[in-house]
């Protein structure tokens, strides 16, 4: 397989809802569709030589859907960091989660502490799930670092900006995918996409498969990338 010019994918994985509801099925359904989504298209980037995928589990706006699906969603996240842990020391995979900490459950933070305890020393690849994370919320944390480290305001520049991200060293994404038939970023990455290429995915997030991450690939492939020249 000739191995992918991407480097970093970050995905917003929209549209499990709209999948089980399209097919009679329950909501809860839908997610777990897409968490099996995401397994595979996990293994599908490494296999390509994509070493880092950052991905939009929980955003600091769905706190607002029912408190069953908040609870669904984090009975998901948290077994997929407890279970998983296997797989990721298989594929020598590290994990990293991005976001406000505060309004986790204890059992979500204790799972996200040990994922990127024990995950630390892998080098093959990076998972990183944004989880109660904004955009926003992501730069406003910055700037009241800042201001906490008493940063004179001539040193305030790009650079004290990012050396107060979640992760500062996150290599910026070349390419962000939606699925869903959504044309928007709704608050991802929004500091570190300020280069990226977007592409839009018709397709349900549980739909996505090999194919249309291929086709995303190829997209990106032919588009010429001038950073402002």
């Amino acid at each position: 397989m000739t191995p992918s010019p991407v480097k970093h994918i970050a995905i917003i994985m929209d549209g499990n809802r709209r999948w089980a509801k399209e097919r009679g099925l329950m909501s809860f359904q839908g997610h777990e569709a897409g968490y099996e989504t995401l397994k595979r298209i996990g293994d599908a980037c490494l296999d390509r030589g994509i070493t880092n995928l950052t991905v939009f589990a929980f955003s600091t706006e769905n706190w607002k859907r029912t408190t069953e699906e908040v609870g669904i969603l984090m009975d998901l996240l948290e077994r997929g960091l407890r279970d998983e842990l296997a797989h990721f020391a298989a594929r020598d995979v590290r994990i990293r989660v991005i976001g406000r900490r505060d309004g986790l459950r204890a059992s979500v933070l204790r799972a996200i502490e040990d994922a990127e305890q024990k995950t630390a020393g892998n080098t093959k690849g990076t998972l990183t799930i944004a989880i109660n994370y904004g955009g926003q919320a992501e730069i406003v944390d910055a700037c009241k670092k800042i201001v906490s480290d008493g940063i004179a305001i001539d040193q305030i520049n790009e650079a004290a900006i990012q050396a107060r991200m979640y992760w500062p060293d996150m290599p910026e994404p070349e390419l962000i995918v939606r699925t869903s038939g959504e044309e928007r970023l709704s608050g991802f990455l929004l500091w570190q996409s300020a280069y990226s290429e977007l592409y839009w995915c018709e397709k349900h997030w549980p739909d996505f498969d090999e194919a249309e991450l291929d086709k995303a690939l190829e997209a990106y492939a032919v588009r010429q990338r001038r950073f402002g020249k």
